[in-house]
């Protein structure tokens, strides 16, 4: 399947591509938010934080986990948006086949 035949009639490709990181980003945050909320009402509403001697509660274990990919998606979407694994790689061969 060709690159152009993802984007619309009239987008520019490269701009079309981070548009849809940025927004396949900002889902994964919302979604990210909203699950962690969940976790730490049942940490909360179940009463374990009361006289619970642990150091961390364990909503903090899957928020830091699921962070690390958020902090990668977000990087990905506004730091390096058009640095792509396969488009360096094809740079590098048309270098190669050029010299």
């Amino acid at each position: 399947m060709s690159h152009n035949q993802l984007t619309p009639e009239g987008k520019d490709p490269a701009l079309w591509e981070i548009a849809k990181k940025r927004a396949g980003f900002k889902g994964h945050l919302v979604t990210y938010i909203v699950v962690n909320a969940f976790f730490w009402a049942i940490w909360y509403f179940t009463g374990n934080h009361y006289g619970n001697n642990d150091f961390f509660p364990w909503p903090v274990w899957p928020m830091l986990g699921w962070g690390i990919g958020i902090a990668f998606h977000f990087a990905e979407a506004y730091i390096f948006p058009k640095s792509t694994t396969i488009e360096n790689e094809y740079r590098k061969l048309k270098e190669q086949q050029n010299k």
